[in-house]
């Protein structure tokens, strides 16, 4: 049974930095491609960040410059480093595979006030 369970989320003044975590159980994390998604105000969710399975990385525009996206294969864990947070990064982060094959985890809610 798949499951993803994103924590690290909280609230932060503009300018600061967190350091979000998506743990996988029940599946083979190291082959697959992973990315970071946000919720949109349409409540779908858009990525922000993809690695591959041999580490390669791509960005949205908004955040390009600002967050790195990491994995530990050994750990079955995915990172989210963001820095420089500002208010529009508000929403709720979500890890998936960066085709969304995998139950949605509850996602962990960050928060920027300005």
């Amino acid at each position: 049974q798949v499951q993803l369970v994103e924590s690290g989320g909280g609230l932060v003044q503009a300018g600061g930095s967190l350091r979000l975590s998506c743990t996988a159980s029940g599946i083979i994390f190291r082959n697959n491609a992973m990315g970071w998604y946000r919720q949109n105000a349409g409540n779908e969710r858009d990525m922000v960040a993809g690695i591959t399975s041999l580490g390669s990385t791509n960005y949205a525009d908004s955040v390009e410059g600002r967050f790195t996206i990491s994995r530990d294969d050994a750990k079955n864990t995915l990172y989210l480093q963001m820095n420089n947070l500002q208010p529009e990064d508000t929403s709720a982060y979500y890890c998936n595979t960066v085709c969304k094959k995998w139950p949605w985890g509850q996602g962990t809610q960050v928060t920027v006030s300005s």
